[in-house]
């Protein structure tokens, strides 16, 4: 038995059932980060030994009869942007490469209180800027385990494609623009983005603060679901934290969605889309039409701006954010600088990768005073367009869908001289961050060359039921059993 490719849920019921101890799901994981890691580039820092604590820990307490939680003993991956007390949080940036916070993140705190086990600290673009998790100061870019000449999508590429690839059970993400979603669709995974402000953004280092939302990359929807049961809950830490009671997600996961009202989206499914996505897409919807669900086109014009909105509003997120590194308090510094200036210039220019540095200008441009009408100002209110339009669409559909992404993983380098090509990635993904909507991309097949197809579910704010019960019942009907066979 491949301990290492079971759900956390069939781990989980093979532990209370005394069939397999933590430390043996730790064996098989430490042994294929062993002979895969290598290739895939997808772990930053590995943490085995405190893993190895953490399991025993978690065996020592079923041997007593206690009773654990489903992810007690489940090996977890952390994308590198999360606060992990003593342990290195490097953004994949050389700017924080020797950084050990002296505190942990609160979706750090409640994993503890679950007693995960960790297997580590896992690769991204540069402080999550990027789709394609290229963007690394650590190694080579992350690799996709179906094809390795190909991108693991980003900026959780390796929270994504360990997953796929059998390094860790279950991993966390952040998604600003689309950073957990288009890494598991490239990499035939499942990829959650909650309602905006659903999860705290406490100890998560900040990208773009009104976009940024942390979220679980698992193998089915039924983990997702108990992972997000363990992140989701309001924290006093977080001022956009949400004071909501939290569902016991697991409890939508029921077949039927009779009556359940679909919209496609016409903006993110016809214009720019590949030919292999818009089969998933018209496959995926004919099954939901067979499941009872009631199916219709629908437009949101104010779409074809968002792309530009996303990219205007984060990069001036990311400008005000990434100022506090500047070399003096933490971070790298440049040491032979003989003056202040000279030691934030030449600190910020070798501290940061080249993409970083593209969004900070663009951020600062966007928000200097003879421009920041024309641009900064005109993207919020644009982004309330959005907004409104859909609120219009929900007043009609439960769920809307697209693609996850116009295309399946591209080759390495293929876009990195680029950066327009490269930032249309983002396209299907982006406008649930704009809104602050929940949503999720599931598997849905391959492609000729046979690489993952991801499709995209979204609903309306704090309709994670819908989101959930829709993708469990499309994930069913499909029974995606495919893996890599790296």
């Amino acid at each position: 038995m491949d301990l290492n490719y079971l759900c956390a849920h069939q781990l989980h019921k093979l532990l209370k059932d005394k069939q397999v101890k933590s430390v043996e799901i730790l064996d098989s994981i430490a042994r294929r980060i062993h002979d895969v890691d290598q290739k895939l580039n997808c772990y930053i820092t590995k943490t085995l030994d405190l893993a190895q604590e953490q399991a025993e820990q978690c065996d020592k307490k079923i041997a007593r009869g206690e009773d654990i939680g489903y992810l007690a003993g489940i090996p977890v991956g952390i994308k590198d942007n999360m606060c992990t007390k003593g342990i290195n949080t490097t953004c994949s940036s050389r700017m924080l490469r020797n950084f050990q916070p002296v505190y942990d993140a609160t979706v750090i705190s409640r994993l503890k209180s679950e007693d995960y086990v960790l297997t580590g600290k896992l690769n991204l673009d540069e402080f999550a800027m990027g789709s394609s998790s290229e963007n690394c100061f650590f190694g080579s870019a992350v690799k996709n385990p179906w094809d390795t000449d190909r991108v693991a999508g980003g900026s959780s590429g390796g929270s994504a494609a360990t997953v796929a690839a059998g390094d860790a059970i279950c991993s966390l993400g952040s998604d600003t623009g689309g950073s957990v979603r288009l890494p598991a669709s490239f990499c035939g995974v499942v990829g959650m983005k909650p309602t905006y402000g659903r999860v705290s953004r406490y100890g998560l280092i900040a990208f773009a603060s009104s976009l940024d939302q942390i979220g679980p990359i698992t193998r089915d929807v039924r983990d997702a679901a108990i992972m997000l049961n363990a992140l989701c809950g309001y924290d006093k830490k977080d001022s956009t934290s949400i004071a909501e009671p939290v569902p016991e997600y697991t409890q939508y996961l029921t077949q039927g969605l009779k009556g359940l009202k679909v919209g496609v989206i016409d903006e993110l499914s016809l214009e720019g889309i590949e030919s292999d996505e818009k089969s998933g897409l018209d496959r995926s919807v004919a099954l939901l039409k067979e499941m009872g669900a009631e199916v219709e086109t629908v437009s949101l014009p104010s779409l074809k701006y968002a792309l530009s909105v996303y990219y205007i509003l984060s990069a001036s997120e990311a400008s005000a954010n990434l100022a506090r590194f500047d070399g003096v308090r933490y971070g790298w510094r440049d040491k032979k600088a003989e003056s202040l200036r000279e030691m934030y210039r030449k600190s910020r220019s070798q501290g940061f990768g080249e993409e970083v540095k593209r969004r900070i200008m663009m951020g600062t441009y966007c928000l200097s005073a003879g421009h920041y009408g024309a641009y900064y100002e005109k993207a919020r209110k644009v982004r309330t367009l959005i907004i409104q339009d859909f609120n219009d669409a929900f007043l009609k559909f439960d769920v809307l869908v697209s693609p996850t992404s116009p295309s399946t993983a591209f080759k390495v380098g293929e876009r990195t001289k680029d950066p327009w090509r490269m930032y249309m990635t983002d396209k299907c993904a982006s406008p649930a961050n704009l809104a602050g909507l929940p949503a999720i991309s599931i598997p849905v097949g391959l492609s000729g060359e046979g690489l993952p197809i991801g499709f995209q579910i979204m609903a309306d704010i704090l309709r994670e039921d819908l989101v959930l019960k829709a993708a469990y019942n499309l994930e069913q009907a499909l029974q995606f059993k495919h893996r890599p066979k790296l």
